[in-house]
């Protein structure tokens, strides 16, 4: 019974950790394209609170439980390559985010960004992850 606790809070932290990362490359889209310091601050606001007060927390909660839920299960890591393919893009998609943190920082100290388009095409990754992570984890096709 513990068990499906822990799964559940990880499934829970999983959708609050995509619903900012879908969220954030949005808000560095509509900072690149403000006009007015005023809007730009604004964003600034947005995007710090949103990393900190949803994004880290729901991040490091996908991680514990995930820790959690392999500890309680270690059989999973042996022979389960789609198990070793989800943790990769795990690995990975916590490089997208602090990559989204590190952008926030450069957007606070008012280095410009890159382009709209970019953080557009930007945006798109974490569904790529998501995508795949889902298909490892119910389809398990290795």
């Amino acid at each position: 019974m513990l068990y499906l606790w822990i799964k559940a809070l990880h499934i829970i932290s999983v959708v609050c950790w995509f619903a900012g990362l879908f969220y954030l490359p949005r808000l560095f889209v509509y900072h690149t394209s403000s006009k007015d310091a005023a809007s730009r601050e604004r964003f600034c606001v947005m995007e710090r609170k949103l990393y900190r007060g949803i994004m880290l927390p729901a991040m490091i909660a996908t991680l514990v439980f995930g820790i959690g839920l392999l500890s309680m299960n270690p059989g999973l890591l042996k022979g389960a390559g789609w198990l070793h393919a989800k943790l990769t893009l795990v690995v990975l998609l916590i490089g997208y985010h602090h990559v989204c943190g590190a952008q926030i920082k450069r957007f606070a100290r008012g280095e410009p960004g890159r382009s709209e388009t970019f953080y557009r095409w930007f945006n798109e990754i974490p569904v790529l992850f998501l995508i795949a992570i889902v298909i490892l984890v119910v389809v398990k096709p290795f």
